[in-house]
C-alpha cells in the first residue's frame, strides 16, 4: 500500500468570516442539512473523545440526534467506558467529518445527562428491536460469546411480548454544551479555511487559524 498515493485534492468553495453568521449554531445546521441534503450516508455519525481520570483518552463514533438550542445530543448506556469517563470527567470533543463536501467541525464542550423526560421521549421513537439490544447490552462489557448476547435478547422479547419497553435507566441520553468549535472547509493546493468560534459570555469571537 502506497500512502503517499492517497491523496485527495479540495475543490470545493471557501469559508470567509462575511459568510460565517455570528452564531455557531447557525452555520452547524447549514452545513448539516446540506450534508442531508447531498444524501451522505450517515450524515449524523460523529467522533466522540472522552477521557477519565488515568488520562487515557478513548474515541468512537456516535449518532447525532439533535442539535438544540444549547448543544448536540447523542444517546449511549451510562455504564459503558464513554459513560464511566464522562462521569469521571465531563469535558468531552466532537467532530463532524463530511468526506464529499471536503468539511469538519470540531467542537469542544462540557457534557450533561438529559433528562429522564427527555430520555423516555426519544426511546419511545425508536425501533422496538433496537430498544431490546438496548436493554439487553451491558454495554462494554465482556461476554462470553455472540450467542449469550442473542439469548438475552430472546429472553427479552418474551418477556415483553405484548408489552411497551421501558427504558432501562443505565441508557439514555447526553448533551454536549459547546464552547468551542472549529469549521474547516478543504481548499485547493491546502490552503484551507479554518474559522474557530470561542465563547465569550453571551457572544462568539470568531478567529480564522492557519490551515
Amino acid at each position: 500500500m502506497r500512502f503517499d498515493e492517497l491523496r485527495v485534492e479540495y475543490e470545493a468553495r471557501g469559508l470567509s468570516e462575511a459568510d460565517a453568521d455570528p452564531d455557531p449554531f447557525v452555520l452547524l445546521r447549514i452545513w448539516f442539512d446540506e450534508a442531508i441534503a447531498a444524501e451522505l450516508p450517515l450524515a449524523n455519525g460523529m467522533t466522540l473523545a472522552t477521557c477519565g481520570r488515568d488520562g487515557q483518552p478513548s474515541a468512537r463514533v456516535v449518532l447525532l440526534k439533535e442539535i438544540d438550542d444549547r448543544g448536540l445530543v447523542f444517546f449511549s448506556n451510562y455504564d459503558s467506558r464513554k459513560g464511566r469517563e464522562l462521569a469521571a470527567n465531563p469535558r468531552a470533543a466532537l467532530v463532524l467529518w463530511w468526506i464529499p463536501l471536503h468539511r469538519q467541525v470540531r467542537i469542544e464542550g462540557v457534557v450533561e445527562q438529559l433528562s429522564a423526560e427527555e430520555s423516555d421521549a426519544y426511546f419511545s421513537t425508536r425501533p422496538r428491536e433496537s430498544n431490546l439490544s438496548a436493554m439487553a447490552s451491558s454495554q462494554s462489557q465482556v461476554v462470553r460469546n455472540r450467542r449469550r448476547l442473542e439469548a438475552r435478547v430472546d429472553e427479552l422479547r418474551q418477556q415483553w411480548e405484548g408489552r411497551e419497553l421501558e427504558r432501562p435507566g443505565v441508557w439514555g441520553g447526553y448533551r454536549l454544551v459547546p464552547h468551542q468549535f472549529e469549521f474547516f472547509q478543504g481548499r485547493a493546493d491546502r490552503v484551507h479555511d479554518r474559522l474557530r468560534y470561542q465563547a465569550r459570555g453571551e457572544t462568539w469571537v470568531i478567529d480564522r487559524l492557519f490551515p
